[in-house]
């Protein structure tokens, strides 16, 4: 019997599954996941996703059951994985939703669809985000974000499972994870799983909505900022897109309905619901650039500013960044913070970035490399995009530069950020807490902690450095060539946004600025 396979990547469920309701009105439907040994060999990817995956799996797969279905999960390179189905039992059509990833995803999908027309079957592929396939000109793509989170959810009715008895498959329930020995051997960052990490599946992701809707919110406007008050106030709920557990639609059409009804004496609520909505545009706007132009995430977005920095690359400098020891507080606390927690809010990610850009004066591509192991809501065009805006290669944004030291002051005033996540910085006086280095000898010797010894020595200068780093990067900006340039960048990447607050959608867009999160 002829049946659609339905191919699970990111997107961990199946309600609002475009690629589930349509195979499911073409005949019988085969769902499948595939683990991908090349995938998780990459730069980009950590222990830590894989788990979240595991976790989502366990959830989809008790979704499929109440629709007396089930999941098959493969391990292997997906054409060799859909050549054995085919071999064994041939499907009519392949779905799946379309995959704005690394570049190892896009590679693998050209491969995909050249199989598929080899085999003459019908690749049904469908939007998850507000993303536009093929997009020639980004003064439609507006509109186009608007139509998507407007349309109607897609609702899956009856639907038939195809029959796979007598078929080798593992399921997620598995206690063992799927892992190879040659993917466990190397390297170091699969291994990474933070202990305190969000946990996976749409289970979860459905409670951490509602608590945002109907009170979390309230605290957004204000809260985001400061590592204190941000893992609550934080919608918390990218890394549940990221991997598909809801859907962006959803989630845009749950808050506009929580707008709608919410009293008059909510005004804290709705300015972050209002602040949150405006954040799920920008979230497509940045993916768009990535769906563009895939290259971006291995080559400046403005060639004029190549060889910047990537002849300049100081191994010791990256190093002292990785392990929290740079002898900046704050960088340090939120270096400490996303290894055991996978999580840090955005403008504490920014700060990182802009550490490593401009006074220790890092190219982007291995920060970005690193950083993408630690975020467990690791969205490639988001993270790529982002990367390129705060080291200052598009060409065609302001130069965001954070100092850690006045950071600190603004959002962790008495310390308590620095102190929680940094035990050897507790007996240190509030006077020199975010400047240890400035200690007096006799301070140091009462409190028994000695700069160089228990508190690193900051690697540079972060005033000379920062100068040295702007000057060298304002005057590459201002070369004839360089300046030229931006147009292209501008034509292909900048936002066309308008402000709006249509009655059907009550998004109020505003330009991005250093306040823009990467995870809600």
């Amino acid at each position: 019997m002829s049946y659609q396979l339905v191919w699970f990547k990111r997107d961990l469920r199946c309600e609002d599954h475009a690629a589930l309701t349509e195979a499911a009105k073409r005949g019988p439907v085969r769902c499948i996941y595939i683990l991908e040994p090349t995938l998780w060999m990459q730069s980009d990817v950590a222990l830590q996703h894989f788990e979240f995956i595991r976790e989502s799996l366990q959830d989809l797969e008790n979704q499929l059951r109440l629709h007396s279905g089930t999941l098959e999960i493969y391990e292997g390179e997906v054409v060799e994985v859909l050549t054995k189905i085919w071999q064994a039992n041939p499907f009519q059509g392949l779905h799946s939703h379309q995959e704005t990833g690394n570049g190892f995803t896009y590679s693998r999908d050209k491969e995909v669809n050249k199989w598929c027309q080899a085999h003459g079957i019908h690749w049904g592929e469908y939007p998850q985000f507000g993303v536009t396939r093929g997009l020639k000109n980004r003064n439609l793509w507006q509109s186009h974000w608007q139509k998507h989170m407007e349309a109607p959810l897609c609702e899956l009715g009856p639907i038939q499972f195809w029959n796979a008895s007598g078929t080798s498959r593992q399921t997620p329930n598995s206690s063992a994870p799927y892992l190879t020995p040659s993917m466990m051997q190397t390297p170091v960052h699969l291994k990474h799983n933070p202990p305190s990490r969000q946990r996976g599946g749409r289970s979860i992701a459905l409670k951490t909505l509602n608590s945002f809707l109907k009170q979390r919110s309230m605290w957004y406007r204000g809260g985001i900022s400061s590592p204190l008050s941000a893992p609550d106030a934080c919608s918390r709920l990218s890394v549940y897109m990221t991997y598909g557990c809801l859907s962006i639609k959803e989630v845009v059409q749950a808050t506009n309905e929580e707008l709608l009804q919410m009293s008059p004496d909510a005004s804290r609520r709705k300015s972050g619901l209002t602040a949150f909505m405006s954040r799920l545009y920008w979230h497509c706007h940045f993916i768009q650039k990535l769906e563009s132009e895939p290259e971006i995430e291995w080559r400046n977005m403005h060639r004029g500013y190549d060889a910047l920095r990537e002849n300049e690359f100081n191994e010791d400098y990256f190093n002292a960044l990785k392990d929290g020891k740079t002898g900046w507080p704050m960088v340090d606390a939120c270096v400490i913070m996303l290894r055991e927690t996978g999580w840090l809010n955005f403008r504490m990610r920014a700060m990182l970035v802009s550490v490593a850009a401009y006074p220790l004066w890092l190219h982007w591509k291995p920060v970005g490399d690193w950083l993408a192991t630690q975020f467990l809501d690791y969205e490639p065009g988001i993270h790529w995009s982002q990367l390129q805006m705060q080291s200052g290669t598009t060409g065609i944004n302001t130069t965001r530069v954070y100092n850690p030291i006045k950071q600190a002051q603004d959002h962790d005033q008495r310390g308590f950020f620095v102190r929680r996540w940094l035990p050897h910085m507790r007996q240190v006086p509030d006077t020199w807490l975010f400047e240890p280095w400035n200690m007096p000898q006799e301070v140091q010797n009462n409190i028994g902690i000695e700069i160089g010894r228990d508190i690193p020595q900051p690697i540079v200068d972060i005033a000379i450095a920062t100068k040295i780093s702007k000057d060298r990067l304002h005057t590459r900006r201002n070369l004839s060539e360089v300046r030229a340039g931006k147009k292209t960048v501008i034509d292909k990447h900048a936002s066309r946004a308008k402000r709006t607050d249509r009655n059907n959608s009550r998004v109020k867009i505003t330009e991005p600025s250093s306040q823009l999160t990467l995870e809600f």
